[in-house]
């Protein structure tokens, strides 16, 4: 099983409730997920009933042979976000890529909404050793292993503390940690605000 995501995958569904959706063919000009995805995948779909207002979109799981998809994680919707409890009627099933699992560039071509770690290299140890990031301006930065982002795309050595410390992170923010830290232990790091951390 593997996440696929593919262009042109439209089916009809005829299914109501709030369970898997019974795939009924493809939308003329379309592709059954059976072509597109393939069996036994996962990917992203939206499904929608137009007449009543009721849409879905979420990570779905394809059966053996491609004839239902189920709603394994449903991540917007009409319904507060929650499974819808589809009305009858015929209704649209479609692979897509929603906006909050997308990398998009703005409008001066950066890289608009995340930061990206690539050529990562791991120690004996297992640990993250260094690492090259892209940064939002499309700039490279290469970090050691116990380094932290901050809000302003800087690097800090917190490999080894020290002294008690705090990491305060800014709201709409990323950071990312890369490699172990060593807290001696008279000392506390307290990570607080309401940023994002990630731990490689």
């Amino acid at each position: 099983m593997a996440l696929a995501i593919n262009n042109r995958v439209r089916e009809t569904t005829a299914t109501t409730g709030t369970g898997a959706v019974t795939l009924a063919g493809a939308v003329d000009g379309f592709q059954t997920f059976a072509a597109g995805i393939g069996n036994s995948n996962t990917t992203y779909y939206a499904i929608s009933l137009n007449t009543a207002n009721e849409w879905e979109v979420g990570l779905g799981t394809l059966n053996g042979d491609s004839s239902t998809l189920t709603r394994t994680e449903v991540l917007e919707s009409s319904n507060g976000d929650a499974a819808v409890d589809f009305a009858a009627g015929s209704k649209e099933v479609f692979c897509t890529l929603p906006s909050e699992k997308a990398l998009y560039l703005d409008a001066s071509g950066a890289l608009a909404n995340a930061t990206v770690i690539t050529d990562a290299n791991i120690n004996a140890s297992g640990s993250a050793s260094a690492s090259t990031f892209l940064r939002g301006d499309n700039s490279w930065t290469a970090v050691s292993g116990g380094s932290v982002t901050d809000e302003t795309e800087s690097f800090n050595n917190y490999s080894n503390i020290t002294a008690s410390r705090t990491l305060t992170m800014s709201s709409g923010s990323n950071y990312m940690l890369v490699g172990a830290i060593t807290v001696n232990d008279t000392y506390t790091w307290d990570v607080a605000g309401t940023g994002a951390l990630t731990i490689v």
